[in-house]
C-alpha cells in the first residue's frame, strides 16, 4: 500500500492511476485528518450506485430480516432463467 500527499497525486497522477490499475492499494493524504482510496470503479460499483437499485437491495434486506423470504429451487433456477 502506497500513502501519498495529494500534491505528489497531482504531480503523478497517471503514474498512480497505473498503479491501482495493477491492483496496487493508494491512499492519498490531504491534510492531516483526510484521507481518500483510489480504486477502479468496474461494472458491478457502476451498478450498485444506482439509487433504484440501493433502494431495492434494502428493501428486500429488510423483507428478509421478516422472514418475508421465498424459496426457489435449483431446477426452478434453471427454467426461469431458460436453461
Amino acid at each position: 500500500m502506497l500513502v501519498i500527499s495529494s500534491r505528489e497525486f497531482r504531480e503523478n497522477q497517471k503514474k498512480y492511476f497505473d498503479l491501482v490499475d495493477q491492483k496496487e492499494q493508494v491512499i492519498v493524504q490531504r491534510g492531516k485528518n483526510k484521507s481518500y482510496a483510489l480504486i477502479p470503479i468496474d461494472e458491478t460499483i457502476k451498478y450498485l450506485s444506482e439509487p433504484e437499485i440501493r433502494d431495492r437491495l434494502n428493501q428486500s434486506i429488510e423483507e428478509a430480516k421478516k422472514g418475508e423470504l421465498t424459496t426457489i429451487k435449483p431446477e426452478d433456477i434453471s427454467q426461469l432463467l431458460g436453461l
